[in-house]
């Protein structure tokens, strides 16, 4: 038996914790002995013998390992690598509208913009040369420029072009002939606007006719001598000048 123990000793000295295992059955636990007991004259029941041998196995403690795991745990890693992002969640209900903040600052001023652009249209023309009817109705053409804003009145033709749509004032100023009739219309297009007369005289007079006309774009203003069904002139000479026409915008339609 202390043979037995000699071989257990240092399991038993590594060991933090014993618990004694009571024997199976009745019997009675053995009592504990020193190692240097054999030294001494045994005192009560005789040693067991060989055939006792198992039983006395039977009576050794049951040894049971416990690990404190705060004595194991190490020094805390590093921390590992960030993982990757995961899949977007499904969209939200808007959220409700938040109070309005404060007012900005002034901004800076902006670049200068382009000119107001003012719509007119005038002319003032004028007659050098008399003028006698033929067989055909004759555009009463002029030769002296006063005034032509943007060059909306055709000098080669007689014939203003409006490009500014609204309401026009025009004139016309004549010199009769002496024994002749005078007769022109102003013409819109090709419909007669008003008439500028005179019966044949003696005395030659200054003839006048005024006029307002809306006109539309690209309408035609002119003045017409009348054919040779009667014998009609207007009188001019080099020196002064006795015919004129005249226009001017008074309203545009857009303004």
């Amino acid at each position: 038996m202390f043979d037995r123990l000699l071989l257990l000793s240092p399991v038993l000295l590594f060991l933090p914790l014993v618990i004694p295992v009571p024997p199976p059955g009745n019997a009675s636990p053995a009592p504990c002995r020193l190692c240097c007991d054999d030294l001494e004259p045994q005192e009560g029941p005789p040693a067991p013998q060989m055939g006792d041998q198992k039983s006395v196995l039977n009576q050794i403690p049951e040894v049971r390992t416990f690990i404190n795991m705060t004595i194991l745990k190490g020094d805390k890693g590093n921390r590992g690598d960030r993982g990757t992002p995961g899949k977007s969640g499904e969209e939200g209900a808007p959220g409700s509208r938040g109070p309005m903040g404060p007012k900005g600052t002034k901004g800076q001023a902006g670049p200068p913009g382009d000119p107001f652009k003012t719509q007119d249209a005038a002319f003032s023309v004028g007659r050098r040369k008399s003028l006698h009817s033929v067989d055909y109705y004759q555009a009463l053409v002029f030769d002296t420029e006063f005034v032509n804003l943007h060059g909306h009145f055709d000098m080669f033709k007689g014939k203003f072009y409006c490009y500014v749509p609204g309401i026009y004032f025009f004139n016309v100023n004549i010199h009769t002939w002496n024994f002749k009739e005078t007769y022109l219309h102003i013409m819109r297009n090709d419909k007669e606007q008003a008439i500028v007369y005179a019966q044949p005289s003696e005395r030659s007079i200054m003839q006048s006719q005024s006029l307002m006309l809306p006109l539309e774009l690209n309408d035609e203003v002119w003045v017409r001598l009348y054919k040779r069904e009667r014998e009609n002139a207007v009188y001019s000479d080099d020196v002064d000048v006795y015919i004129t026409f005249n226009r001017y915008l008074i309203k545009p339609t857009l303004e």
